[in-house]
């Protein structure tokens, strides 16, 4: 079989643009590049507060964590499960980000043991829960409003910790 015409026959050969210029013209060097466009971080810090979410590696990895686990979500009967994983998945991947790293499985179970989905809740907080993240898969403000309720420093707890830390939380929310 022959070789492509693009392939270098030395590996240590210069690239070839002769295929694709014409005769005698060769690529200019690269010019000097700054950030100027209106997405582009000029100091190179990830801007922080309302609506700016928790960025991180692969932090939308979170959905699909979610969606697995979800099977396993104790729903009250009027709560809706698109927006249940909407929103654990959204305290998923706060939780990694947090970290500097994507999601795990082990954060989707730490957001879902936070809000009831996994675990134990009482029936006050759970139709505060429906109340609270009804329409959350469709409506920003309704997952932040409840993602923001949770503090980050318990967010941020040991990987089995949850539990131990639920009913405070929930508490919290109640009463928030």
């Amino acid at each position: 079989m022959s070789t492509d015409p693009f392939v270098a026959p030395v590996p240590d050969a210069a690239p070839r643009n002769e295929p694709t210029l014409a005769p005698g013209l060769r690529l200019p060097p690269a010019r000097s590049w700054r950030a100027a466009r209106p997405g582009d971080l000029v100091d190179g810090v990830q801007p922080r507060g309302a609506g700016f979410g928790s960025p991180g590696p692969n932090v939308g990895y979170a959905t699909s964590l979610t969606h697995r686990v979800s099977r396993e979500f104790a729903l009250a009967p009027h709560e809706d499960r698109h927006d249940a994983e909407t929103v654990v998945a959204s305290l998923a991947m706060r939780r990694a980000a947090s970290y500097g790293r994507g999601p795990v499985r082990a954060d989707v179970e730490y957001g879902a043991t936070l809000l009831g989905y996994l675990g134990s809740a009482s029936p006050t907080f759970v139709a505060w829960r429906a109340d609270a993240v009804d329409g959350a898969g469709h409506h920003d403000t309704v997952r932040a409003r409840v993602v923001d309720a949770v503090p980050l420093d318990v967010l941020r707890g040991p990987a089995g910790g949850a539990a131990a830390v639920a009913a405070e939380v929930q508490a919290a929310l109640l009463a928030g």
